[in-house]
């Protein structure tokens, strides 16, 4: 793709610390992040050092530098012990990302760690992902059959009305699923899910939930290590045995809150694209092309933003400044993908989509549940567009209420009104049959006929489509 225009001789400059920056998370930032990530470009190019929350960081805004970032792990390693700043003391007590970044999961952890940890995500989450395997085809069906029952309660009052398919589908789906992955006994998984709705609101409840949500996982995790069974963490635990229970509830909040929003905004994302699209964007859909439409999705609103910190081991050269070693380095996909030197390459009209973008990361620590991610979000769109024949915004399309963090971008709503399809002639072909697992949020009885009390979390569903 050749240089950044903007590339040139590094000219001497402060550090760092010492730097005029501007603040990241304003106001600009929140309505429209590609104007301020334009601006950034102009005035510094490919790499700009800005103010994040307090904390001086270094934005990566070019795609090309965003490779090499991503690519060259040992170059540019994670890992919070490499931040020079934090481990001369330097951060302030209150920065607002500290407890996000000190819970030192799989997606945050540097060193020689690492290397073991993501081995064991990865053979924990194969049965799930490989489409040959039992386990994935059954947790399939089980998506769908959330799907389902999410669409039927969001339009119990007929055939045609309004639903906010963000609260009432995309964000509950993922939560759903995930649930169904970490094997929660009866209905221990119900709160649960709720206090990680409320940790990723970020709202005043985040602390005491937080809390409440660690402590469930690493009961969970303690029953996992007497009581395995066909879940992940007990596959994480058989290929990665030396994990305590503390580390391990660490990894299943990272699985349950990571992949929830990511998917969720996904979701919501290509809602979006496909209502507001022309014909062959819709017809896309019946072809059975909605990954090539996830693709453009992602490339145009990446539900992640920025990824969490990488540290230079020595000082290194990266657009038109050095920078020093163990400053702090934040890869930007949003502006990575906008880059002029990348985005000019692409054909935003083409039905096939690049596979280029970085949505899910590159090179060695790509994102290992990327595959349950596009599922998830691929049968949960496909059964939206099923059951609803009519699906129209609410809102003019320049008016919908977007919410920005510094890691992620998403819809605050999606307000629609949909109209029900008509049911199917003929009976669906019969899903493969489920294995033993917690209940969903549904009706379905147990084997002695009595309906499962619902969970907290249908609970609070049921009562937005009462609301309304």
């Amino acid at each position: 793709m050749g240089s950044h225009p903007n590339s040139g001789p590094t000219a001497p400059h402060e550090p760092l610390e010492s730097m005029s920056l501007e603040p990241l998370m304003t106001r600009d930032y929140e309505r429209d992040p590609a104007l301020v990530y334009e601006r950034l470009r102009r005035i510094h190019g490919p790499v700009a050092p800005v103010d994040l929350l307090g904390v001086p960081v270094w934005l990566v805004l070019g795609y090309e530098e965003s490779l090499e970032v991503l690519r060259d792990d040992p170059a540019w390693p994670k890992g919070l012990e490499n931040w020079r700043a934090r481990e001369e003391g330097r951060l302030p007590e209150d920065w607002p990302l500290a407890p996000s970044l000190d819970v030192n999961h799989v997606l945050i952890q540097g060193g020689e760690g690492y290397r073991g940890l993501r081995t064991a995500w990865d053979a924990a989450l194969r049965p799930f992902q490989d489409p040959r395997r039992a386990q994935a085809r059954q947790l399939r069906a089980r998506i769908a059959r959330d799907a389902d029952e999410l669409i039927t309660l969001l339009s119990q009052g007929g055939g045609t009305g309004w639903a906010d398919l963000s609260a009432q589908f995309s964000r509950p789906l993922p939560l759903m699923v995930a649930s169904h992955l970490l094997g929660f006994p009866g209905s221990q998984h119900d709160d649960a899910l709720m206090d990680m709705w409320r940790v990723l609101d970020a709202g005043p409840d985040a602390g005491p939930a937080l809390d409440r949500l660690l402590a469930a996982l690493a009961e969970l995790g303690a029953l996992k290590m007497k009581e395995p069974g066909d879940d992940f963490p007990s596959y994480l635990l058989a290929a990665h045995p030396g994990l305590g229970v503390e580390e391990l509830s660490r990894e299943l909040m990272m699985l349950l809150g990571m992949t929830s929003d990511h998917v969720g905004i996904l979701i919501s994302n290509t809602v979006v694209e496909v209502i507001s699209g022309d014909a062959s964007t819709r017809a896309s859909l019946s072809a059975g092309m909605i990954r090539e439409t996830m693709n453009r999705v992602v490339m145009q609103k990446p539900p992640l933003i920025n990824f969490v910190p990488r540290f230079p081991v020595a000082d290194t050269r990266l657009g038109h400044y050095t920078i020093a070693a163990g400053d702090p380095v934040w890869v930007s996909v949003g502006a990575a993908h906008a880059d002029p030197a990348f985005s000019d390459n692409v054909c935003p009209a083409s039905t096939i989509s690049t596979r280029a973008h970085l949505a899910w990361g590159a090179g060695p620590r790509q994102c290992p549940a990327r595959e349950l991610a596009t599922t998830t979000a691929a049968i949960g769109v496909s059964r939206l567009f099923e059951r609803l024949s009519g699906l129209e915004l609410s809102l003019p399309l320049d008016q919908l209420p977007w919410r920005s963090s510094p890691f992620m971008r998403g819809l605050r709503s999606l307000p629609v009104r949909y109209t029900l399809a008509d049911p199917p002639t003929t009976p669906p072909t019969a899903a493969p049959p489920l294995p033993a697992a917690p209940p969903s949020l549904g009706p379905a009885p147990d084997p002695d006929g009595t309906e499962r009390p619902r969970s907290s979390l249908w609970r609070y569903l049921a009562g937005l489509v009462r609301g309304r």
